[in-house]
């Protein structure tokens, strides 16, 4: 992750007919990625979010190998949002080989995933972009100002984890999910252990939820399609249909009949667009606009305390909706655990090889996460594909930046650079979960 050293890598040129903003090294994303940014008298001309980490072959590394080994390989994509890569890989994996998971399953790994978005969310609002609108150049800085505040976010970061660890076996790349099910189940006594961590982890949630709805937002409303999850019981997390606020409604399978990626020479990422129709947002603002009324009463109720908008359209207050849904993923860990009952059930279905497609989805804490698959007779995976949240986004992240900076031009060059950095931040980019599209070819000579 890069630190604040990398604000000393601005450059700016400025003249009476252009100006240039370029950071070489992005502050507090996760991955490598700069910005670069020409504008000439009144007009942007040029706006690139540049991510320049290598890219990972993880599609082709998948390939060859057994359909179980699909979910820990698919964890290491990334330290922060390991469950994601192993709900979305195994849902597909699931999907092609036809197994029906029962409820307490589905709940499991729901559950986990809770742990997932309560450390990645925290992490993200309190270390990484409060910062930004207190005007630190870090958590550290901030500390000194908001102690009790820093001290909240590490106790939630811990309830968090301490969710992963218990039901995947490790807090980082977890271990015990497989496809179809878990190898282990947990004792009930060791989920009602963790009850009083998670009721304090939701008042201290819920406390972050007003602190950060206090901040100044800067101005910046955009007619965003937003795109999420979508389920007709639940908030959607582990699974759903495919959704957006343009009336898109269809299966995880259909994914690439309506979305497809492009290559922009700029970014080791493909950006990834709606067919015929161009950008669209994931992560939290989508899900909240498309699914809020899922939400538990404790978090409608503060929602409605603070006077949150219903459709929230500043990508600058998606901090408020991350805060939001770590209450919402405390809250709704512990309605699973009072209800668990299925310590002596069996861990996990059978499954049967067979060729196969197999699609999955889920709701990375950055937003949609997309896989496919396709199986041989013997089980081996022939062909994979992910499509993770940040290229997804990476286009609305330009797409703002040029709105921001059209609307700016007065500021100056330092309070631009740190807003447009800001901008960026807005998403929680996972830099290196976007940097892994490329085909390897195996030449023969």
């Amino acid at each position: 992750m890069s630190d604040n050293s990398s604000r000393k890598k601005i450059k700016v040129k400025a003249g009476i007919e252009s100006r240039t903003i370029h950071v070489d090294y992005l502050a507090r994303v996760e991955g490598e990625g700069a910005m670069y940014i020409k504008t000439k008298g009144d007009k942007v001309e040029e706006v690139q979010l540049k991510i320049f980490e290598p890219p990972r072959f993880f599609e082709a590394l998948l390939c060859g190998r057994e359909f179980y080994d699909a979910p820990d390989i698919t964890a290491r994509i990334c330290g922060i949002c390991p469950v994601a890569y192993q709900t979305s890989s195994v849902n597909a994996m699931e999907n092609g080989l036809q197994a029906k998971l029962p409820f307490h399953l589905k709940q499991l790994r729901r559950l986990m995933y809770c742990g997932e978005w309560i450390e990645s969310h925290t992490l993200h609002v309190l270390m990484l972009h409060a910062p930004d609108f207190l005007g630190y150049q870090d958590v550290i800085q901030m500390a000194k100002s908001h102690a009790d505040i820093v001290k909240r976010g590490l106790r939630l970061k811990k309830a968090g984890n301490e969710l992963i660890s218990l039901l995947g076996g490790r807090e980082i790349h977890p271990i015990n999910v497989k496809v179809g099910g878990f190898y282990h189940l947990p004792k009930k006594s060791r989920l009602v252990a963790l009850k009083e961590s998670l009721k304090q982890a939701r008042d201290d949630a819920e406390h972050i939820v007003r602190w950060v709805n206090g901040f100044e937002f800067p101005a910046l409303e955009r007619a965003y399609e937003c795109v999420a999850l979508t389920h007709p019981e639940e908030y959607a997390i582990a699974e759903g249909q495919i959704a957006s606020t343009s009336g898109l409604q269809i299966d995880v399978k259909e994914f690439e009949n309506y979305f497809e990626e492009q290559h922009v020479p700029h970014s080791t990422a493909l950006h990834a667009v709606i067919k015929n129709r161009g950008s669209y947002l994931v992560g939290p603002m989508a899900r909240y606009n498309l699914n809020q009324d899922k939400l538990s009463p404790i978090v409608k109720e503060v929602v409605n305390s603070i006077g949150f908008e219903k459709r929230c359209s500043n990508p600058f207050r998606s901090i408020i909706i991350r805060a939001l849904e770590v209450l919402y993923a405390c809250d709704e860990a512990l309605r699973i655990i009072d209800r668990y009952e299925w310590e002596t059930a069996l861990p996990s279905v059978p499954l049967e090889k067979r060729a196969a497609i197999g699609y999955g989805a889920s709701e990375a804490p950055r937003g949609l996460l997309y896989h496919r698959y396709r199986l041989d007779d013997k089980g081996l995976i022939k062909e994979a594909r992910i499509v993770p949240p940040t290229s997804q986004n990476q286009k609305s992240i330009e797409e703002d930046l040029q709105d921001f900076v059209s609307r700016n031009l007065s500021l100056s060059d330092e309070e631009l650079t740190w807003k447009c950095e800001q901008t960026i931040r807005n998403y929680d980019p996972c830099i290196s979960c976007s940097a892994h599209f490329l085909k390897l070819k195996r030449l023969y000579v």
